[in-house]
């Protein structure tokens, strides 16, 4: 092995961060404590989120970091049964260096995974406020508590385009890489990636232009995917990664690379192993079917292809310069790593939530890729994640012997 090529250690594109209790308290003056989120308690004691009006306990499964599988449970959860990790940077570096993990990127919890609950407040002037605190939060008190650990992800006010924009300049100046965004705005009442005026255009000129990568993950569109509406739940959990792999072809068929080709975007915990199927399948349609949808014939009420030039697309090209998939343990995805291509895949744990593989984490991975050649364990373990975001990390840390 190569001296420089270090494979005992991953980056984690997708993990969780259960936000402090007092984040926004200790940012506002003590008039705006009650109407920002902030943390209340029941008769029974169990604690829970309290924002516009709106209760939000924790999900049991949301913190499952350190329980056994028969101990998981969607019931709510305080904080005190939690592991510290789940909210405490600090802590969370311990729990990181026992299962291989060099950095973390988080994504919220409260918020919900893109900002949407400071969309739907009914004050989004101070919803704004609110979200630039978790914005600073996270790039300074999260991020900044062990420079080379964490990769800052951040918020955008997904209901204006243009302070979006400002937002994402601000951010970025203080250091940020990456902001959160819906794998499908539609069901969030936002206009998608298609809409003919243009709508998410602005934000998307900005992250072309400060090359931030846009990362959605799966459940970013608030809803759950039904195979039927009595279909059982682990059912539903399981067909999952449709989700993402619509949100795949959404972005390939959208003429969006086309108009900012710096931009790149990466969907979380949706795994990687139904790649090589739907790339297939975009170029059979893309074949077959392109010289009536240039016409701009109509099928029922299905949109055309306004915007895309449907023939200089290329499928492959496209997905190799601007999708990056992820996966905490896809057999079948590592299987088919030659038809999805070794640049555009990278590590996930989902700490602390119930698909993670903690405190395994290296070792699932490392597992699972051991038959590769090591520049190509390297790269899936943490040099793509590193040069997509443009991260640095800090040297692994040495270990105290067992």
């Amino acid at each position: 092995m190569s001296a420089n090529l270090n494979l005992d250690w991953l980056i984690s594109v997708d993990d969780h961060v259960l936000e402090p209790p007092t984040l926004w308290t200790d940012r506002l003056p003590k008039k705006d404590h009650d109407r920002a989120p902030h943390m209340e308690f029941d008769d029974t004691g169990l604690d829970f989120w309290v924002y516009d009006g709106k209760k939000f306990p924790s999900s049991g499964l949301s913190a499952v970091a350190g329980k056994s599988k028969e101990e998981f449970s969607y019931e709510p959860l305080p904080y005190s049964e939690m592991r510290p990790g789940c909210y405490d940077a600090r802590a969370r570096l311990e729990d990181m260096d026992r299962a291989g993990i060099l950095a973390s990127l988080c994504f919220p919890t409260v918020t919900r995974f893109c900002g949407q609950l400071f969309m739907e407040a009914s004050d989004r002037e101070f919803g704004l406020t609110c979200l630039k605190i978790y914005n600073d939060w996270m790039i300074e008190d999260w991020a900044g508590s062990a420079p080379g650990r964490y990769i800052p992800l951040v918020l955008i006010p997904l209901w204006d385009p243009q302070l979006a924009v400002k937002e994402l300049e601000r951010t970025a100046a203080k250091g940020a890489t990456s902001f959160a965004f819906s794998e499908n705005p539609a069901p969030l009442g936002l206009p998608t990636i298609h809409d003919v005026n243009r709508y998410w255009d602005p934000v998307f000129k900005a992250a072309n232009e400060l090359e931030m990568v846009a990362s959605m993950h799966v459940g970013s569109s608030s809803t759950v995917p039904q195979i039927a509406p009595d279909a059982p739940f682990l059912a539903n959990l399981a067909w999952g990664a449709t989700r993402t792999s619509g949100a795949m072809l959404s972005w390939l068929f959208s003429g969006v690379f086309q108009r900012f080709p710096k931009l790149k975007i990466a969907l979380s915990e949706g795994e990687i192993g139904w790649m090589p199927y739907f790339l297939e399948r975009a170029e059979q349609v893309l074949d077959k079917q392109r010289h009536w949808v240039k016409k701009g014939v109509r099928f029922n009420d299905h949109a055309n292809a306004d915007g895309v030039d449907l023939d200089t697309l290329d499928i492959r090209a496209t997905f190799r310069d601007h999708i990056f998939g992820c996966f905490i343990d896809d057999v079948h995805g590592i299987a088919s790593i030659d038809e999805i291509g070794e640049d555009n895949i990278m590590c996930e744990t989902d700490y602390p939530h119930s698909d993670s593989t903690w405190p395994d984490c290296i070792t699932v991975v490392k597992d699972r890729i051991q038959h590769l050649p090591e520049e190509t364990q390297y790269k899936l373990l943490r040099g793509n994640a590193e040069k997509l975001y443009r991260f640095t990390p800090a040297e692994p840390p040495v270990l105290a012997k067992a």
